[in-house]
């Protein structure tokens, strides 16, 4: 059972972050995860007063406030429009309408949860939060950062020329994924990040440099390479097992999910 003692909706930031340096206060996102606990917070701290519930677009990134519901994010036309429809799919199977008009961006990023489809889509992307002490941290550091008592206030996600494309395994369409794999292809390179291992999500470097010029690639160079990664990745994404799916089963959806990603974004389809 949570128990609150005092209930507190800030009216700063600077307020919030005095607040949440006691260990036992909390700061509330949408509450669909943290009421499932069994905890004694001193004081809840709501953020819903600071204006940190939009989304802004202009020429170089969307800039996300941490209190903005799962559900907006999916709706986001602008968003939608730039991840190819990605960004809607791996919000679209968590759990249903009313729970995501609920749960928090800043929630899911902040809980850097293993089944979190969030937090693997935008680490495929050039993603960056602010946090209110600690600044701008781009988020393939912040996700193995210790968690402290700052407070996430935005997320940003610059404006990259990248295909991406996310996919994921389910054993029911509104469950947890057995597996969540998404894939980005830029000018930098390609990136390949696996959630629900079901660990925290991995982000995969190409270390062995297999897929370096994808898509200059004849069509047989580039079904080469990435039936090599496919077998890279399925060595150096570790898994392991919980009551959805067996680590070898993971291990063999690594390698199924990452090739048809790159099928998808290097311009390839299973006729190829």
């Amino acid at each position: 059972m949570l128990r609150i003692k005092n209930y507190v909706k800030v009216e700063s930031l600077e307020e919030a972050y005095e607040l949440n340096q006691k260990r036992t206060a909390c700061v509330l996102g949408g509450m669909v995860w943290l009421k499932m606990g069994s905890r004694n917070v001193t004081t809840a701290i709501d953020l819903s007063g600071l204006g940190l519930d939009t989304i802004t677009e202009n020429e170089e990134e969307f800039v996300i406030g941490c209190m903005t519901p799962l559900r907006d994010l999916e709706l986001h036309q602008g968003l939608d429009t730039y991840t190819n429809g990605a960004i809607r799919e791996s919000l679209c199977h968590i759990v249903g309408v009313q729970f995501r008009n609920c749960a928090t961006v800043g929630g899911s990023i902040w809980g850097r949860f293993g089944f979190s489809d969030v937090l693997t889509m935008l680490l495929a992307l050039d993603t960056e939060v602010e946090l209110f002490k600690g600044g701008r941290v781009c988020l393939s550091d912040f996700v193995k950062m210790p968690k402290d008592r700052d407070i996430l206030v935005r997320i940003f996600v610059k404006k990259t020329l990248l295909k991406v494309t996310y996919l994921s395994q389910r054993n029911t369409k509104t469950d947890f994924p057995v597996l969540a794999c998404c894939v980005s292809l830029s000018e930098s390179g390609v990136k390949a990040v696996y959630g629900a291992r079901p660990a925290r999500a991995l982000l995969l470097k190409d270390e062995e440099n297999i897929l370096a010029g994808l898509e200059t690639m004849s069509e047989e160079e580039r079904g080469t390479a990435i039936a090599r990664f496919a077998d890279y990745a399925a060595r150096n994404v570790p898994t392991s097992g919980n009551m959805r799916g067996s680590a070898k089963y993971r291990t063999l959806l690594v390698k199924v999910l990452t090739r048809r990603a790159l099928e998808a974004v290097g311009g390839m389809t299973d006729e190829n």
